[in-house]
């Protein structure tokens, strides 16, 4: 003779359940303006005709000073919010040890901090291969203010043909 739980418990299995569900759909639903999902989606930008003579390559010096500042390590704790927006952004040659970099803003339109935003772009040669990606990240976004950002890329001016970018991050 096999013995089988008391319907007690299999009813608890099942409440519990339940409230888990429960609490994971409104945890979804509270995100608001702030909501989470998915992959992030890319913008395309452009490199257009730089002049760069006078930055085509930084010295070793000024290499090792870009490459210590440049940041490649992604966060896995952000994620694409809709109160994150890129307003503006574009591919801009800094002389000395910034020389290629992407700089733009990105705006807080949400209702309440974000934690942690991050702006990841990718570059591309003239054939469209992915050469590298490189990110900038700041912390304590508040609602209504936005961030002027500056993304360090280690490769030559000359070596970029285009790069994409999005804005990421999570939310208090």
């Amino acid at each position: 003779m096999t013995r089988s739980e008391p319907p007690s418990r299999w009813s608890r299995r099942r409440v519990l359940a339940s409230i888990g569900t429960g609490i994971a759909t409104a945890a979804a639903g509270c995100t608001g303006s702030n909501s989470i999902g998915g992959e992030p989606t890319y913008e395309e930008g452009t490199v257009g005709d730089l002049n760069v003579s006078d930055n085509a390559s930084r010295s070793a010096s000024e290499m090792s000073t870009a490459a210590a500042l440049a940041d490649q390590q992604v966060s896995t704790s952000v994620t694409p919010l809709d109160a994150l927006e890129l307003t503006d952004h574009e591919f801009v040659v800094e002389s000395g040890y910034l020389g290629s970099t992407v700089q733009g803003t990105v705006e807080h339109t949400g209702s309440s901090r974000v934690q942690t935003v991050e702006v990841r772009t990718r570059v591309y040669d003239d054939a469209g291969t992915l050469l590298d990606r490189y990110l900038a990240t700041t912390g304590d976004l508040n609602a209504g203010s936005s961030w002027a950002f500056q993304v360090i890329v280690l490769e030559a001016p000359s070596d970029v043909g285009s790069y994409d970018i999005t804005v990421l991050g999570t939310p208090t």
